[in-house]
């Protein structure tokens, strides 16, 4: 076999791997959990902001015109841009 007819079998192989792959994944698609709202909900529950935050992004445009939606985006913006504390008991570099 000479070069060019090795590579050319070799992409052919290679073409069919990704395919089967594809075809695999596809059908699997059904057994995996739906994870998109399931998830979100324990997220919120365990941060009233982070519920609220989801809540105003469901409004769209609407949320900018609600004051409680501003109040939380200004909480959100606090939080993202408080410095950080102070380290306490950090080790010295030597």
């Amino acid at each position: 076999m000479d070069g060019k007819m090795l590579a050319r079998l070799g992409a052919v192989v290679f073409v069919a791997l990704a395919i089967t792959a594809t075809a695999i994944e596809v059908t699997r698609k059904g057994d995996r959990p739906s994870a998109s709202s399931a998830g979100r909900t324990e997220v919120a529950n365990a941060d009233p902001l982070r519920g609220e935050l989801i809540r105003c992004q469901a409004l769209g445009e609407a949320g900018a015109r609600d004051s409680a939606c501003l109040r939380a985006w200004a909480e959100s913006r606090h939080r993202f841009l408080a410095p950080a504390p102070p380290a306490i008991n950090r080790p010295e570099a030597q």
